[in-house]
Formats: C-alpha cells, structure tokens, sequence
C-alpha cells in the first residue's frame, strides 16, 4: 500500500490496523474442495454446514487451522521444530488474515491405564498440591499423591570430591510416591488363563499357541521356537519346570535369534506388555475379544481400586482423602472446595473452583475425577478440552470446533450455545462444524458446502446469513426448518426384555421392560444413565433376567481406527471376496491382488506414493513413477475380471461397484452383500481405495455400521448414530432403521435427536438430571404419550420441535 493509500485510511477515521477484519481463503484444494473461496468475518461465529462429506472439516481443520498451526510452528526455532509434529502446506492459493487457532475437536481422550479426567486437566494436580499442603498427617510433597509416581528407595557410596582429596560417603535416597505397589496405579489386577495362550497337549511347532498375531513361521512365534531355551518340537504339558519358567516368565534377556539380536521374554510378560497394559476401549477387536477371554480384571484388593498407595489414602482433609475427593461426583466436589477456606492456600484455592465450577458449567457436573479418560464419548471428551479455555483471557484467537452439540440432550445444547457465543463475545473468532439446526441458528455467518458427499462436493453452495440460508435451494436450506411427524400408528411389541435391579454407575436399582420387535429409543440428558442400562445392563447382560439372548449386534460410538493403507473396502471385508474373484478369473492366487501383500508395487510399497523425510520440515509425499499410483505391479494390472483390473475397481464409487459386481462376469453376490449395506447407510458415492484417513466422522460412523450390520443377530443396540449426519442424512438413517425393524429385528438406540424420538416406538426416558440426580426411569411409553406428558425435559423438547 503506497503511503497516500495509508494517509487516506487514516483520514477515514479508521486506523490500518483495524481493516484486518477478515480471515481469506481463496483457491483450497485439500481433499475434495474444487478451488473453495470464502471469507470469514473475525470476532463473530461462522457455522460450516452441509451433508456428510462435503468438505466442511477439509475447509476448516485441513486448511485454515492447519496452516495457522503450521505458520505458529515455524516461529520456532530448527531444533525446537525437530521436536514436534511437521506440516505441510494446504493446497491453498491464498490464507490471509489468520489468527492463533485453538482446535477443540472430537479426538478421544489418550487411552493410558492411568489417565484419567482429573490427570488429563489440572483438577488433579491443584488437588495434590493441596493435600501436600493443608493434608493430615503430612505424608511428603504432591508427588506422594500421584498414582503416576511409585516410592522409591536407595542407599549406597558415593565419592565425594574436596580440595585434593575424594572421600568415599554413604547417603540414602527416597522419594514418596502416591502409586499402589500392586497394580501400579492402574486400580485392577488381572489374572490370566494359561489355557487361553496355548493348546498345553501340543508342541510350539504344532501350533500350540492360540495368542492373535502368533501365527507360526511370523516373529512372535519365533521368537520362541527358535530361542534355544525349550524343544519346540516337545508338547508343553511335558517341560520341565525350568523350562515353563522360561516359556512364561523369564525377564527379558538380549540373545541371538535366528542370527538376530533380539530381546527375549517370557510369553505372559510379553502379552502383559503388549496387550494388558493398555486400556480396554483402545484395543482392536479381535484383542479385545482374546483379552476378555484369556484374562480377569478385578479391583485391585490392595487400593480398592483407587490407584493409591496407603499412605496417600491416609492424609485427609476435613474427613476426605484424595481418592474420596476424586471419587465424588465434580459438582459435589466444587461444594466441599467452596467450604475450604486457609487463607496460606488461598490463591490454589480459587483456580481449583475456577475450573471445577467450569465442569458444571459446561454440563459434565456429572463426571467424577477418578472417571478413565478413555471411558468418555467424542462429545465428552470436546468438552473437557474446552475447560481450559472458558476462563482465558486470551482473545483474537480463533476457536475451531467439530460438532460440539455431539451426546448433548436439546437441553444441554442450549446450554453450549451460551459458551460459543460467550468465547465469540469476548473478541474471538468461532468456527464451527455443524449440522443441529439450533446452534445453526445462532450463527452470524454460515458456509454451507456440498451440494453432495465425496466428489460430488467440496464447492460452496451459500455463504451469508442464517435468514439467507433459510430461503437458499440448497440442501441444508431446504431441510433447515423439517421436522419430523409422529407416526399415525406404533408398532406392537412381539415381546420384552427384563431389565431388573440395574445398577451399573448411577443407575438406582432400575426395572424396565424394554420391548422387542419394534424401535425403541432410550434418551435423557447427558450423564443420565443411558449407557449404562444399554452397555451395561442390556449388552453385558448384568442386570438382564434370564441372561442375554444370542444375537445382540452393539454398535458403540468407539472410534474406527485405520492408517492412510486402510479404505472402505478392507474395512468392510468387501476386497476379501473380490480378491477371490480376481483369483478365480484369472487363474492366480488371491494375494496377487492386495496392495500390502505380494501384489505391492515394489517401488512404494502398495502405498501409491513415496514419501521424502526432511527432517523438521514437512514429508513430501511425490506419486509414485512406476505403478503411477495405482499401487499395484504392472504385472497385476494384467488380470482383469469383467473388463476391469483391480486398481480399476478400487477407483469405483460404491454406487458404480453395486451393479458392477451384480450381474454379467463380474456378478460376486458376497461383494454385492457387502456393497448393498454401504449403499443403506448412505455411503454410495465413497470410493472402495479411499483411504480411511480421508473420511469424516460422520462417513466413519455410517461404515461401522455398515460393517457390523453383517453380523447376525436379532437386536442391534445403536448408540446415537446420528452423530456427524446432516440433516438430510438423518432422513436416511430412519429408513434404514424402519427397514430393519420390518425385517424382524428388534432395535435400541440410544439417542437424542428429536427426529429420532418422534420416528421412534417406544420411548424411554432416564433423569431427571444427570449424576446422582440421574439413574431413574422417568418416562416410558409412545412418543405421543411423552408429548402429552410434557413432565420430563425431553418430552416438553420433544413437544417444542414438533409443534404439539
């Protein structure tokens, strides 16, 4: 700008500096955006919408935070930057106008045995801190009250250098830490079943053992058979005990394996490792499966499943330890921290309020400290992070959120739509991804994308006012204002499931009688208790007279785990009968035809692309020269089945895929099956090779579902599968779910989306809060009845977005 330019803004009335008032983005390329151009107005809440797949996350995570972390990144220095995750540029023309960006998404919470909500903010460390200082008897410092931190003793001689001289002294160190010796302040033991590692009546070289991932001939197995240690040929019920002792226990020891140097240990030490220290949820699920099969988890006798040491357990202040402290519900805890007052603590005190006080606030009063961070939803565990934040006194900083409105009742949604327009009230800049048409509503700006998923997306089909996208023919605009009807008519129940005496968590005593052979919708606020009747009770059985019935197909919210190698095809298990048909075609074995078996293009490894480490600078991913990304052998690319080669195939869209392999040569009814379930969950326009990483939440979600609705069975239990689903998604969802139902499958979800409730057959609701003011069956019966009813928050809800 030339200096007249400048003196002319300045004689406006208007400094320089104030004309920045817009975040640009012009030309974006990430993922399936075709050359987006937007332009953000800062310090107001700007809502991304659109269907599943359209490109709202590749606008606002893969392009603008992205980059405004990278840019903050490089303000560090070469060796600072070593050290840290590297970046690569969006595929963007022009990003101006960017400010810090605080990225608030839907990952779940570290998975660590011992992480926990307390560890994972900084309730826990402000609360050892106190029992450090006010506790009684005083047992050390805060590190004495962290199960993170075992004791530790030493004594021994050191040289001690004075003058001329060095004279040999004896010292002794400890250092108190708050962890339970027994289970290492993970608060469980686990027992295993040496009859679930191996067959005792075989020989290793027999194939004795039965762990996932010890197969014979892979490492894991020769690791063993090949150690010198024990005769691989002689069955395991005939070692001596020397022998077995080496099998199971042996401490790890460095020897020569296969003319390898390797570390040998015994098998229990190594699944203990490998396996049982890591928490449950995060496990895949065919170890999931063994886990619970080969081993007992019971509270740790020693702690009593605390996670801390006696000592620990022992300082109390005002009749309370710090696992009593932890154990209480947060909005009972925040009670007893106001009733402290110690003016020597004074100033710990208050930001221990600050951020229990922000728990309730922000609706997860509920929760309780000691709760496994692992245990919390994508919605539970957004919010959490949020925390940190509410009380900040940072602004001109841009938020960025993923469907915060996610495991939040209609209630709680209002409640969060109080905190965005909070953050945004404070100078900030909102971006939110979204779909729920209340916090839609309460945007300054929307971006709607699509008009489709996939490639039928990724362009900008209206940006302006809430008002504007309401008249807008777009997608979401025409769907804005829907709402669901009642039907005319329920279903009858062919039949019920006893629920007596439920007591898992909160839930007090619960009997319910939940139907069979319709659809059947369990809701309530967030931390009512709704998991833990359908988990808890009805999936595990715990609480279920007469056990639970063969067949039940559980559809958790656990995220689906995949590396850029994974795609919808192996996912779903559709590449495995299409592998076969390959095979059969032409003559050749099935492995010919998986990039990461003997079909891999030697150059890339069946990755498609080479990929440049530059050290602190970003990866550069080049496409590989000689399969040009195909990621197949040129040899390979030769069979064809139908006319097509494999690369051919995998590059089909779901839609194109159906009828493909649904008549003529190419007719395979085992993929079919496979395409024709992706197709009902509204996932026809993915392609088979796309790589998972590349997929949303909501596609993620709707693939599960896919997957496991192979599963036999004649109950599904669903949890909250409209999370990450458009509007018009939603549409779908229930069509699906009225399909099932007319097949003879009884279906449970739990849920809180209103279309759902009113499509639904049978309601139950749980409340009437969340916590201990929770755990109680408040309302079953029809949707119309609950409407009627208008007693429960749900149902005056309910009655509102219907219009009753």
């Amino acid at each position: 700008m030339s200096g007249t330019e400048r003196a002319g803004k300045q004689a406006e009335g208007r400094h320089l500096a104030d004309s920045h008032d817009l975040i640009r983005v012009h030309g974006a390329r990430v993922n399936n955006l075709k050359d987006v151009s937007v332009e953000l107005p800062k310090r107001r809440l700007t809502v991304f919408t659109g269907v599943s797949g359209s490109g709202k996350s590749s606008l606002v995570f893969g392009t603008v935070a992205a980059e405004s972390q990278r840019l903050i990144n490089e303000t560090y220095s070469a060796f600072v930057q070593g050290f840290m995750p590297t970046l690569s540029r969006p595929e963007v023309d022009v990003l101006d106008g960017l400010t810090t960006a605080i990225i608030l998404d839907q990952q779940r919470m570290g998975a660590a045995p011992r992480s926990t909500v307390g560890t994972a903010t900084d309730a826990n460390a402000m609360l050892r801190i106190l029992f450090s200082r006010l506790g009684d008897p005083f047992i050390g410092p805060p590190p004495a009250f962290s199960f993170n931190v075992p004791t530790v003793h030493g004594s021994g001689a050191i040289t001690v250098e004075r003058g001329e001289g060095a004279k040999a002294e004896k010292r002794t160190y400890s250092r108190a830490g708050g962890m339970c010796p027994r289970c290492e302040g993970r608060g469980s033991v686990s027992d295993i079943d040496l009859g679930q590692l191996y067959d005792d009546g075989l020989s290793l070289n027999e194939g004795a053992l039965t762990i996932p991932g010890y197969k014979p001939g892979g490492w894991n197995y020769r690791l063993y058979t090949e150690s010198g240690l024990i005769d691989p040929d002689k069955p395991i019920r005939t070692y001596t005990e020397k022998e077995l002792h080496d099998f199971l226990y042996l401490e790890p020891t460095r020897m020569k394996i296969a003319g390898i140097n390797m570390t040998y240990e015994g098998l229990v030490l190594r699944i203990q490792k490998s396996m049982l220290s890591k928490d449950r949820a995060a496990l895949q699920p065919h170890i999931r499966e063994f886990v619970d099969r080969a081993v007992t988890f019971t509270t740790c006798p020693d702690c009593e499943g605390t996670r801390l040491s006696a000592a620990a357990r022992s300082s109390k202040i005002k009749g309370l330890s710090i696992a009593d402290a932890c154990a209480l519900q947060i909005s009972d805890l925040a009670g007893w921290v106001r009733e402290l007052d110690e003016p020597s603590v004074g100033p710990l005190l208050a930001s221990l309020r600050q951020v229990l006080d922000s728990f309730t606030e922000i609706g997860l009063g509920y929760l309780s400290l000691d709760r496994p961070a692992g245990t919390l939803s994508g919605g539970e565990a957004q919010r959490v992070k949020m925390i940190r934040h509410l009380g900040s006194s940072l602004t001109d900083v841009t938020y960025v959120f993923d469907e915060p409105t996610t495991g939040l009742h209609p209630h709680d949604i209002r409640r969060m739509n109080d905190l965005l327009l909070r953050l945004r009230d404070k100078g900030n800049t909102v971006l939110v991804v979204e779909h729920k048409p209340e916090t839609i509503a309460i945007a300054d700006h929307v971006v709607d994308l699509g008009p489709g998923a996939g490639s039928a997306g990724g362009t900008v089909c209206f940006e302006g006012s809430v008002d504007g996208l309401r008249t807008s023919d777009t997608i979401t605009g025409r769907h804005f204002d829907d709402r669901a009807a009642l039907k005319p008519e329920v279903r009858t129940p062919t039949g019920v499931l006893e629920i007596r005496g439920a007591s898992a968590h909160n839930l007090r005593e619960v009997d319910v009688d939940v139907p069979l052979g319709v659809l059947t919708v369990v809701t309530g606020v967030a931390g009512s208790g709704k998991s833990s009747l359908v988990h808890g009770s009805l999936v595990s059985g715990a609480a279920l007279k007469g056990g639970v019935p063969e067949g039940v197909v559980a559809i958790d919210q656990s995220p689906i785990r995949g590396s850029r190698r994974s795609n919808p095809a192996t996912y779903s298990g559709l590449l495995e009968p299409i592998r076969k048909a390959f095979a059969k075609a032409n003559g050749v074995k099935p492995a010919l035809f998986s990039a990461n078996s003997e079909g891999a293009c030697p150059t890339c490894n069946g990755a498609g692309v080479v990929y440049t480490d530059l050290a602190m600078m970003a990866t550069v991913a080049t496409v590989c020269e000689e399969c040009e990304g195909k990621r197949f052998q040129a040899a390979v690319l030769k069979y064809h089945l139908g006319g097509r080669d494999i690369a051919e195939v995998l590059a089909m869209s779901v839609d194109e895929a159906e009828s493909f392999f649904s008549t003529g040569e190419a007719r395979t009814p085992a993929a079919h099956a496979v395409l024709k379930r992706l197709f009902d969950v509204g996932l026809g326009y993915l392609t088979l090779g796309q790589p998972l990483t590349t997929l949303s939440g909501g596609e993620r979600q709707r693939l599960k579902l896919a997957a496991q609705m192979a599963e036999k069975g004649g109950i599904y239990v669903l949890d909250e599968p409209t999370a990450g689903l458009h509007l018009a998604d939603v549409e779908q969802l229930l069509g699906l779910l009225d399909r099932l139902v007319d097949s003879g499958k009884s279906v449970i979800v739990v849920e809180h989306h209103q279309a759902v409730m009113a499509h639904a057959d049978w309601i139950i609701d749980l409340g009437p809060g969340a916590g201990h003011d929770g755990g109680r069956i408040v309302f079953q019966g029809t949707p119309a009845a609950l409407i009627a009813d208008r007693t429960t928050l749900t149902g005056r809800h309910l009655a509102e977005y219907v219009g009753a």
